[in-house]
């Protein structure tokens, strides 16, 4: 089974928005998927999206392909993560 870490859309017409499966690869785009890790709000300003970073590497151990775009996500978000938080 070819796992894949992929967007699922759930918006309406002309207002998308989509959270952050991990599917069997063979599964339609909106069809059954295994867990859902995330979202993603591309109308929303910066943040526009969550992760939940430790069961996409879970995930990835266990051989899980993420789609281009979700890979950017995964890289932002762990460098996200990295930097230290200001304090005032």
């Amino acid at each position: 089974m070819a796992v894949r870490i992929r967007l699922r859309r759930i918006g309406t017409t002309n207002v998308p928005s989509y959270r952050i499966v991990v599917a069997d690869g063979r599964s339609p785009r909106d069809g059954r998927f295994i867990e859902q890790i995330g979202t993603y709000n591309p109308r929303q300003a910066d943040p526009n999206f969550t992760v939940n970073v430790e069961r996409a590497q879970y995930w990835i151990a266990k051989g899980a392909q993420p789609s281009d775009t979700v890979r950017s996500m995964l890289k932002k978000a762990a460098k996200a993560q990295q930097q230290p938080t200001k304090t005032a």
